[in-house]
């Protein structure tokens, strides 16, 4: 038995050189495929609609704790999915023509610039008066203290 010698590659033949055009230059049709700006716009627009569901899912549970931390991220989630389907729209308009007084606050989050405060304080008096017994009610007093109306001079 003799030593085992490591075999030669044979070297690869000097390829021609290749003119290069714009044909040579182009993308391969399967990464054009790949590529279409109509596929990322679907993936895009479903990849949206998952993370907002949830974040609505973490806002819904977030708002039923106190203090209601989780109304921002449910809204944040609302608006995603909002602007990514068109079913979700047609729904949520359906809901806002059955029930305007529950839906009425959200739409006014959903707005280019909210009013929080208003909203949230129009929350705290809604939730006041749905628990609270009238005699133990401090937000009313509170506002009434600290927000006088304005007499206007004619």
């Amino acid at each position: 038995m003799g030593v085992m010698r490591p075999r030669r590659l044979a070297r690869p033949s000097p390829q021609p050189l290749k003119i290069m055009s714009l044909v040579s230059l182009r993308t391969p049709a399967f990464v054009r495929a790949a590529a279409a700006p109509e596929r990322w716009r679907a993936v895009l627009r479903a990849a949206s609609i998952v993370g907002g569901s949830i974040l609505m899912a973490v806002g819904f549970v977030g708002a039923l704790l106190p203090f209601h931390l989780g109304v921002p991220v449910l809204v944040i989630g609302l608006v995603m999915v909002l602007r990514s389907s068109h079913q979700a729209r047609r729904q949520f308009i359906g809901l806002q023509r059955r029930h305007p007084k529950i839906v009425f606050p959200i739409r006014r989050l959903l707005r280019r610039e909210p009013e929080v405060l208003p909203v949230a304080w129009q929350q705290v008096l809604r939730m006041e008066r749905l628990v609270v017994p009238r005699r133990w009610r401090p937000a009313r007093a509170l506002r009434r203290r600290f927000f006088k109306r304005r007499v206007v001079a004619a």
